[in-house]
């Protein structure tokens, strides 16, 4: 059974650091496949903020691109997105998923496992 479970979160005023941790239990890592972060904001549709693919490769979203940084630990199975310049609207919950398509790394479809999620609240 894979768990996913996300730490991390909390609040912290505009232009501060933020790193969030999934640690992935029962997950198996395929070549191929992709890990990937998530955030629905309050009242929105979830949306894809950053991936990482077995081979390393990077995708994230425009408006985190270059203040985001996603990593992976596959020694201690855990993700990571390293999350600086915080901006308001970057208030959301954030979800860990795995499983993904490396075709379709920011797409919430192409993922078979999600966390519960950790809420990010950033303020002016």
């Amino acid at each position: 059974q894979v768990q996913l479970v996300e730490s991390g979160g909390g609040s912290v005023q505009a232009g501060g650091s933020l790193r969030l941790s999934c640690v992935a239990s029962g997950y198996t890592y395929t070549s191929g496949s992709c890990m990937g972060w998530f955030r629905r904001p309050a009242g929105n549709m979830r949306e894809g903020v950053a991936a990482i693919l077995t081979d390393g490769s990077t995708f994230y979203g425009t408006s985190v691109e270059g203040r985001f940084t996603i990593s992976l630990d596959t020694a201690k199975n855990t993700l990571f997105l390293q999350m600086e310049s915080l901006k308001p609207e970057d208030t959301a919950m954030y979800y860990c998923a795995a499983g993904g398509r490396s075709y379709m790394p920011l797409l919430e479809p192409g993922y078979s496992y999600w966390g519960q999620g950790t809420q990010i609240t950033v303020s002016s």
